[in-house]
């Protein structure tokens, strides 16, 4: 007995494609579970029908992807940031800040498909994968810079405390 896959199956194939499988398989496994159905040409037909109309929709999401990845090769985003002296930030930088700058540039993207393997914890200039569809990735440049503090926070020395109490000026 012929049936289409519905769902990948180990051993016996991938979804769309025609097997041939012994009837009692079929019908007491298959079948009733909804991971194949007969190949008759009715569903025959049908298959080709959703394959082109598969075909079609991944052809336009392609282009689409294609179209937004070549306006991400001009995007460069940068992130001032505070920073210790060594270099490293205090905090990070995470796929959800860049996220949230693509938005405010106009760019609508899932923030699952930027893809970091951890926080950006340095500064300098940084490559991340944009994942924008099948076979489809973008390169950002993320540029994180050190926030110049206008004041110093520091407190000043003990020593300077000391000699501020025993001036008597």
């Amino acid at each position: 007995m012929q049936v289409i896959l519905r769902e990948e199956l180990p051993n016996l194939g991938t979804i769309g494609d025609v097997v041939k499988v012994k009837p009692g398989y079929a019908r007491n496994y298959l079948l009733p579970r909804g991971l194949a159905v007969e190949a008759s040409v009715r569903n025959l037909h049908e298959l080709e029908h959703q394959k082109r109309v598969i075909a079609d929709k991944r052809l336009r999401e392609q282009k689409s992807a294609a179209a937004i990845a070549d306006k991400f090769s001009s995007v460069k985003l940068a992130f001032q940031v505070r920073a210790g002296e060594d270099g490293k930030l205090f905090g990070s930088v995470t796929n959800q800040d860049i996220h949230r700058q693509l938005e405010e540039r106009g760019f609508t993207i899932e923030r699952r498909k930027i893809l970091l393997d951890e926080p950006i914890k340095s500064l300098g200039t940084h490559d991340v994968i944009v994942h924008l569809g099948p076979d489809t990735k973008a390169t950002l440049k993320v540029d994180v810079t050190a926030l110049a503090e206008i004041g110093s926070r520091r407190r000043p020395s003990l020593s300077r405390r000391r000699r501020a109490c025993d001036d008597p000026s």
